[in-house]
């Protein structure tokens, strides 16, 4: 069996950041694979150092007609049984080949960009849901769920960023970014008096949300910690994570916290409230809500035994689903029927 697997994406994003962990787990799982990716020197060292070869192609814009070129050129020469696309230009920009050509959606996106795919896979069972609604073959929309890592690394010390030892500690990641609604966890502050607030990412919002901290007099209980790649340092600091997004497909970041023990507080937007039982793994709040929210992070900050429970029953959740060896093996099976079925791209014609 051999994968090539074509990303388009940017620096930095939870699915740039999950091509790279499955492609490397994958690697290590002993799948052949070779990784076609926008230009990006670190990602390719990563990828590289660890085995897996790379060549780096501009994706731009409709006049670069190069990177298409490319992309056929490598499938002719290295000929993989399966090509998986990241992000809709990666589609746009892969030729038809003999080789089963499919599309992973991370969101509701518009399927004309992978209307020449064979199969296309959705990280959430409600995004195959809407696949499928979409006029799209059932048998060739498939779920497969993300997986994180539940490496544990020492507590990022809260004194480099100003916060007491034994104030209660919320962390939030993404992108700065509207549909993540930081602008709701900041106002919801106003209403958790006695905790701290740690938010590590980087966006466009940034400078709004700096704003709306100092107007409210909160610059000395919310922090902003920029873009880290020690993730689970940040998580390992908190006492609870806090996912405030009005849009969230997955919520990637739920599933880390799960990963890492911490007790989660969440927006029921679609990633979220698909994998929260309410009170049982973690509690949800009405989207845009910020007093419901600063009441269910008041309510997990006064309860000891509440806290102790959300995080266990979502570290269980984690074990249950989203552990490497479980996603691997089910990325590796759907690798392994799609190339040894019918060819669907000739049911089509």
């Amino acid at each position: 069996m051999r994968v090539m697997q074509v990303m388009a994406g940017g620096a930095q994003g939870g699915a740039e950041a999950f091509f790279e962990r499955l492609t490397l787990a994958l690697h290590r799982a002993g799948l052949a694979q070779r990784a076609v990716i926008r230009r990006n020197r670190a990602r390719a060292h990563r990828l590289s150092r660890e085995g897996v070869p790379v060549t780096q192609l501009p994706f731009g814009g409709p006049p670069d007609i190069y990177t298409r070129w490319a992309i056929g050129r490598e499938i002719r020469a290295w000929r993989p049984d399966v090509v998986l696309t990241w992000m809709s230009r990666a589609a746009i920009k892969t030729p038809r080949s003999s080789a089963v050509l499919c599309g992973r959606l991370g969101g509701y996106y518009d399927l004309k960009y992978y209307r020449h795919c064979d199969h296309l896979i959705g990280n959430t069972e409600d995004i195959v849901d809407y696949i499928r609604k979409q006029g799209w073959p059932a048998e060739r929309a498939h779920y497969l769920p993300n997986f994180v890592s539940s490496r544990r690394m020492d507590p990022l010390p809260r004194a480099e960023f100003e916060t007491p030892a034994h104030a209660p500690l919320l962390v939030a990641l993404g992108r700065l970014h509207t549909n993540k609604a930081f602008d709701i966890l900041v106002d919801a502050m106003a209403d958790v008096p006695d905790a701290y607030l740690w938010i590590a990412g980087a966006g466009g919002e940034e400078a709004a949300l700096k704003k709306r901290v100092a107007a409210l007099a909160l610059e000395s209980r919310i922090k902003f910690l920029g873009w880290r790649d020690d993730m689970e340092a940040v998580l390992a600091a908190g006492d609870i994570f806090v996912c405030p997004s009005r849009h969230e497909p997955l919520g990637n970041v739920v599933i880390e916290a799960f990963a890492q023990g911490l007790p989660v507080v969440a927006a029921a937007s679609q990633g979220p409230k698909a994998l929260i039982v309410d009170g049982t793994n973690g509690l949800l709040a009405p989207v845009d809500n910020a007093k419901a929210l600063a009441d269910a992070i008041n309510r997990v900050i006064g309860d000891e035994s509440l806290r102790n429970a959300l995080a266990r029953e979502g570290f269980a959740t984690y074990q249950r689903q989203f552990t490497e060896a479980a996603v691997v093996a089910n990325y590796r099976a759907f690798f392994e029927k799609v190339a040894s079925g019918p060819s669907s791209r000739a049911s089509r014609r």
